[in-house]
């Protein structure tokens, strides 16, 4: 079900974008359907209608935290929207999804790649210091409820610390965090050149 969920989800989200948003290139469209279409995003969404409350789970999975597994919820946002395109057709089906995701396609379409961190630290560290940032991350708990902290040095100075529940979520919210920082630090010195 999940399979005809992912195809419909697709279909709804490239349609609207293509329709919303004419003169954005190819490129553009791609950018913000992949950030608006993953596992990430449907994980998020299942969590917030507490679709994981509804599943029902093996009791190796249920042991396991599986109410609360990404690629579970995901799947299971995805396996929603194909029991509401089968049950009453595209109409049903795309009205659903865009009531969900609206929202985060005209955010991502704002800006495509404006809430990715690692990247917009990345350009201002090889911009301004000459080199890339770094990340160190430690993971702490056991499999099914793992916490994950990162630290990200730029120029051999730690800059941000963060934690998620991946490593991937917790080197973004490090490299948030020291983004905010080191554009702080850039503006006050170039406010400072300027009133010299």
């Amino acid at each position: 079900m999940e399979f005809l969920g992912d195809a419909v989800l697709g279909l709804v989200v490239t349609d609207y974008m293509f329709l919303e948003h004419p003169g954005f290139a190819e490129g553009e469209l791609a950018k913000i359907r992949a950030s608006v279409v993953n596992a990430s995003t449907l994980a998020s969404l299942a969590e917030e209608l507490s679709l994981g409350e509804a599943l029902q789970l093996g009791k190796g999975e249920e042991a396991s935290g599986g109410r609360e597994k990404q690629s579970i919820l995901s799947d299971a946002m995805e396996a929603v929207i194909g029991a509401v395109y089968l049950d009453g057709g595209l109409a049903p089906a795309r009205r659903l999804v865009l009531d969900l995701l609206r929202g985060r396609i005209a955010e991502s379409a704002d800006g495509p790649g404006r809430h990715d961190h690692k990247t917009k630290l990345q350009e201002l560290a090889v911009q301004h210091f000459d080199g890339l940032p770094r990340y160190a991350v430690l993971g702490d708990g056991p499999d099914h409820d793992k916490l994950f902290s990162a630290t990200v040095s730029v120029a051999g100075v730690v800059r941000g610390q963060g934690e998620g529940r991946s490593k991937k979520e917790a080197e973004q919210a490090a490299a948030s965090i020291a983004w905010l920082s080191l554009r702080a630090e850039l503006d006050l010195i170039g406010h400072l050149e300027d009133s010299q």
